[in-house]
């Protein structure tokens, strides 16, 4: 034997060595994490009460049962830009009838109705709508925080976000707006008091915002991490806000991470990440306990962050998130359709004249009527604001969750369920 081959031998020994520290490193702390989950600390086991979550008034207002069905009248009292680009604005709105407004769960949304005319057609339509709240509850008005959504840069042939520019052109102090009572799966769970990590992308921010300050508002001194994901400072929404928060409270940790800064933006005071929020940050800044997250932002970004979370120990009953926009998308044990056999299920369109064999890779039947190009007027897409609502000519679905809207006998809420047999659909 050579003295060369030797010494590989020696190597590859050192470094199966390390290899075997490192993996066993890793099991140790992903057995840790989750023996976190069934051994909470009983110093921290309180149950708050709505009192504590919201202000004295608003949980009068709650207990008083003063929620509204369908949609109620609200006007504008103000409107305020909350970044350097003012594409994103805050708009608050308060009830003709002068009524005390109800509590919603923090992280809720608003469905708004409205009537609008199609930039393609010039013909006016009825359009619904869902905006994240952005504020803790208040017994006056709610704020909703809007993203003007332009044409998109490859295709700017394509008209610009229908709502968010009726929104940003036409709403102004006086207009008046349809609103449905607070609604979504989505919100702060206030049954155990477990350290909050709260992670927005973009305009994702907005229910965090919700739950941030009504956390911050409570008597209770719960730790709360907040990662806010954008581009550069002049995307930055509420930056005086989030920073005074974090002045004035020790509680509340905030990390801003700006992906590509301007020269103006000075990392430790404008932001504290050169980076885009990554699993490997939240490892790097977050200490090894439970907590409880939840995100909001773009698909991509949920498509890596939640899995992670999951693959680093994280039990996934700890983790909430959903899509801003449009889609409200809260993560569901979904139950599996009935399909007898492997007979393939056939959905019939018996407006369009489509019949079109079920994709399983589907998650709803909206999804499927769309990449079908079935046109389908659709708002939450959470089974709560009922727009796709669809009347069901023959057959079953089954849904993926309790819808929140009520559900005419004869129909179903496409955005919510699957077919449980063949199925025709009035479309």
């Amino acid at each position: 034997m050579t003295t060369g081959t030797l010494a590989l031998i020696i190597l590859g020994v050192i470094l199966a060595q390390v290899a075997i520290v490192m993996l066993l490193t890793i099991y140790r702390r992903k057995r840790e994490y989750q023996e976190l989950d069934t051994s909470k600390d009983a110093s921290s086991a309180i149950v708050p009460t709505p009192s504590s979550l919201v202000s004295k008034h608003a949980a009068e207002t709650f207990a008083s049962g003063s929620t509204w069905e369908g949609y109620r009248e609200f006007s504008l009292q103000r409107r305020e830009f909350e970044d350097n680009n003012q594409c994103i604005c805050s708009f608050y709105l308060v009830p003709l009838d002068g009524k005390p407004l109800p509590v919603f769960n923090p992280g809720q949304f608003l469905t708004f109705k409205l009537l609008l005319e199609d930039p393609l057609t010039h013909e006016s339509k009825t359009v619904i709508r869902c905006y994240s709240l952005s504020d803790a509850p208040r017994p006056d008005y709610y704020r909703i925080s809007i993203k003007r959504v332009p044409a998109p840069a490859s295709h700017p042939d394509i008209p610009p976000g229908l709502s968010s520019s009726f929104f940003h052109d036409h709403v102004q102090e006086g207009s008046k707006v349809l609103v449905k009572a607070p609604s979504g799966h989505f919100h702060l769970m206030a049954n155990e008091l477990l350290p909050i990590v709260l992670i927005g992308g973009g305009i994702g921010i907005t229910p965090m915002l919700s739950i941030l300050n009504t956390v911050l508002e409570r008597e209770v001194n719960t730790e709360v991490w907040l990662y806010y994901g954008i581009r550069n400072g002049d995307e930055h929404i509420m930056k005086t806000h989030l920073q005074t928060l974090a002045g004035a409270h020790d509680n509340f940790h905030l990390h801003v991470c700006y992906s590509a800064p301007n020269e103006s933006d000075i990392e430790g005071v404008d932001f504290q990440h050169s980076a885009r929020v990554d699993l490997p940050l939240l490892r790097a800044t977050l200490k090894l306990m439970r907590y409880q997250f939840y995100v909001c932002g773009p698909k991509p970004m949920m498509e890596s962050l939640v899995p992670g979370l999951e693959d680093w120990g994280v039990n996934s009953d700890d983790i909430y998130y959903e899509s801003f926009g449009p889609a409200t998308l809260k993560k569901h044990k979904k139950t599996t359709p009935v399909i007898s056999g492997e007979h393939p299920i056939n959905i019939t369109f018996s407006q369009t004249g489509k019949s079109i064999l079920w994709d399983s890779a589907a998650d709803s039947l909206l999804e499927f009527a769309e990449a079908n190009d079935i046109e389908v007027e659709s708002g939450c897409r959470a089974g709560s604001c009922g727009s796709c609502q669809t009347a069901v000519k023959a057959g079953e679905v089954d849904y993926n969750q309790e819808p929140d809207a009520d559900v005419s006998p004869g129909h179903c809420l496409l955005c919510i369920s699957k077919p449980k047999n063949d199925l025709t659909l009035e479309l």
